[in-house]
């Protein structure tokens, strides 16, 4: 590892610390973790990746240190977040102490899930979609004439005369990605005709343009259904120690 110190060090890295800022140490455990996150190329030079990993670290200590200076590390938000996000980080950390500790699950308990959920397996499928964004409207009568509408053509002509701008974009939505329980009345919906997620202030209306077959290969299908049956498992446990 490349071994740095910088303008604010007021003493040398030595051992296992990389850098040493205002005093606080930068370990190679740590800078290890920021290049696991960091999504470096196979083909990237290593040295400089890592000197422009640890060159990140080191400004975010700085400007850290600069915004504890100020005060900010005292402010309710400051202390509200910062609770939120260790409670968020215990939570995942649990989550994943049970998920690795839960047993595998049984050919029959695979075999069902394959069985109950094949739109994320055998059926699984890549779906092309035409969309229309917009801003949600607050007048009803013309969210009925919305919700009247059956082609994205006709929800354009709605927003037009409403004057309400709006977008055209193309997406895709694979199968398995789909909530389950709301995957059987996207599935049946004729052609072209559009459904609408809201999403805060504005809502995204979407139709399936083109169905495309991509079912999951065994073994992938295999290792995915033990994954979302250990996530299930994990869930359940975690629920029932608040009962």
């Amino acid at each position: 590892l490349l071994l740095m110190t910088c303008a604010a060090c007021d003493r040398k890295a030595e051992g296992q610390t990389v850098a040493v800022v205002n005093g606080e140490e930068i370990t190679s455990s740590e800078l290890n973790a920021e290049l696991s996150n960091a999504n470096i190329p196979a083909n990237a030079d290593k040295k400089e990746a890592t000197n422009r990993v640890l060159q990140g670290l080191i400004d975010r200590r700085l400007l850290a240190a600069q915004a504890r200076e100020e005060g900010l590390d005292k402010s309710a938000e400051f202390i509200s977040r910062e609770r939120r996000m260790r409670e968020d980080l215990l939570i995942g950390m649990l989550s994943k102490r049970q998920m690795d500790s839960s047993k595998l699950p049984s050919d029959s308990e695979i075999a069902a899930l394959q069985a109950k959920y094949p739109q994320a397996f055998a059926k699984r499928e890549v779906w092309k979609l035409n969309q229309i964004q917009y801003q949600t409207p607050k007048d009803q009568a013309i969210l009925n004439r919305i919700m009247a509408t059956n082609t994205l053509d006709e929800l354009a002509g709605v927003l037009t005369s409403a004057r309400i701008p709006f977008q055209r974009a193309t997406n895709q939505l694979v199968t398995s990605a789909i909530p389950p329980d709301l995957y059987p009345r996207l599935a049946a919906l004729p052609a072209g005709e559009p459904f609408i997620v809201p999403n805060g202030e504005m809502s995204v209306a979407s139709s399936i343009a083109e169905r495309q077959p991509a079912p999951l290969e065994a073994a992938a299908a295999r290792t995915e259904a033990v994954n979302i049956i250990r996530r299930q498992s994990t869930t359940k446990s975690l629920q029932d120690r608040l009962k």
